[in-house]
């Protein structure tokens, strides 16, 4: 499948790159990454997210040139949806006008494109995205190798779920040698948190439940507000949680204005939580996955912990 998405990109000119609503790493850093890529390779093209970059990441190579919009226009020739298991999940309109090419590595992805480029044995997009650049014979500039072992770092969560092996390593390195700067990456991600989400983690881990080897945490839209906290505030909150020593699944409710919850889900490796995530329209990896289910908080997470519970044994 690599072949025909780079068939297909030599046959164009004008790309837009994109990626699902409420970016993380590997979508922001694989999308920045593929845009300088297409550019050495002389088209044209731009990155477009429903949603704005989040703060910890606007330090990225190229950054400040995405553009923010509800809607794609029709100039380009293409959609390159990264890290995406349907138009849908970008966001934005306008893209089912356009020629779609879909590179994802989630075991959830879905073949929605008119070239699907899926590999569930990829670490993260972002080893997607080097094989291409390396197979069109672009140069590794410091800036894709920056964006690069971000996107790799973080999706890897910070090299300690579960699939990180020799080859995951062995990819940090080339990026390392590219001129990518480790404790630079990492100190942009993991030291640069907003007031307003340690006061969010505040009020979060004062709900802490645990039972067993499960642990879950929850912030209301109240305390989303009296923290000053964005939505990007709530990424990485259930790892607190799975940082726990019994836990072994630990999931983090986010109640929306609407009044559903959005879910995050971790895992340790003794259950496949995408698989959880599944069955309530959602998905991820094997060790981080995430959903949206209907309130109130009790019977949301009455459901979602049924769920997990029925899933293969965690001891």
């Amino acid at each position: 499948m690599l072949e025909d998405v780079l068939r297909q990109i030599e046959q164009r000119d004008r790309f837009v790159l994109t990626s699902h609503a409420r970016p993380d790493g590997d979508a922001i850093g694989s999308a920045l990454a593929c845009c300088q890529v297409l550019r050495a390779m002389g088209k044209e093209a731009d990155v477009v997210l429903h949603d704005p970059v989040p703060r910890i990441y606007r330090s990225l190579p190229l950054a400040e040139q995405v553009v923010q919009a509800n809607a794609i226009d029709t100039r380009y020739e293409a959609a390159i949806l990264l890290e995406c298991d349907s138009i849908h999940r970008t966001r934005l309109e306008g893209l089912e006008q356009h020629f779609l090419i879909n590179i994802d590595h989630h075991v959830s992805g879905r073949p929605f494109a008119h070239v699907n480029w899926i590999d569930p044995h990829a670490v993260a997009t972002a080893e997607m995205v080097f094989r291409l650049a390396r197979e069109a014979g672009v140069k590794f500039s410091p800036e894709i190798a920056t964006c690069l072992y971000t996107a790799l770092m973080t999706d890897t969560g910070s090299f300690m779920f579960q699939g990180t092996n020799e080859k995951t390593f062995a990819l940090a390195r080339e990026l390392v040698l590219a001129g990518a700067n480790p404790a630079h990456c990492a100190q942009g991600i993991y030291f640069a948190h907003s007031t307003a989400k340690m006061r969010l983690l505040g009020e979060a881990l004062r709900n802490l439940q645990t039972e067993e080897h499960l642990g879950w945490i929850w912030v209301t839209q109240k305390q989303m507000e009296r923290c000053g906290a964005k939505e990007e505030d709530c990424e990485g909150l259930a790892n607190y949680v799975l940082s726990i020593d019994e836990v072994e699944v630990a999931a983090f409710f986010r109640e929306m204005p609407d009044g559903r919850y959005r879910v995050s889900l971790r895992s340790k490796g003794k259950l496949d939580v995408a698989r959880v995530a599944e069955t309530f329209g959602g998905g991820g990896h094997d060790c981080a996955s995430g959903l949206s289910v209907d309130g109130p908080l009790a019977e949301a997470v009455r459901r979602v912990l049924s769920q997990i519970r029925r899933g293969p044994t965690v001891q």
